[in-house]
């Protein structure tokens, strides 16, 4: 089990970009959170298998139909214990 913070950068906000990753997210079995910032960035953190967590990865960095991800930095998270699924925070 592994988590990781996530900021995207590129044309992310406005194009669906928070409902596909809770999407695959869900898929994935994967938990976290996703939320725009004012800065025009997205910002999640995910946690689940590394599998699963490498896979979603993945399919942030290439978004959805409309998106252009510019760019993906991932840091290391410390584990929680109190997700039960993955959410889009406002």
């Amino acid at each position: 089990m592994i988590r990781r913070h996530v900021i995207v950068s590129g044309l992310v906000q406005g194009v669906g970009y928070r409902y596909l990753a809770r999407k695959h997210a869900q898929r994935l079995d994967v938990t976290g959170w996703v939320r725009n910032l004012p800065d025009g960035t997205v910002e999640a953190e995910i946690q689940g298998a590394a599998a699963a967590v490498h896979e979603l990865l993945r399919r942030l960095e290439q978004g959805p139909p409309g998106s252009a991800v510019s760019g993906i930095s991932v840091t290391e998270a410390e584990l929680r214990d109190d997700e039960d699924g993955f959410s889009i925070v406002r």
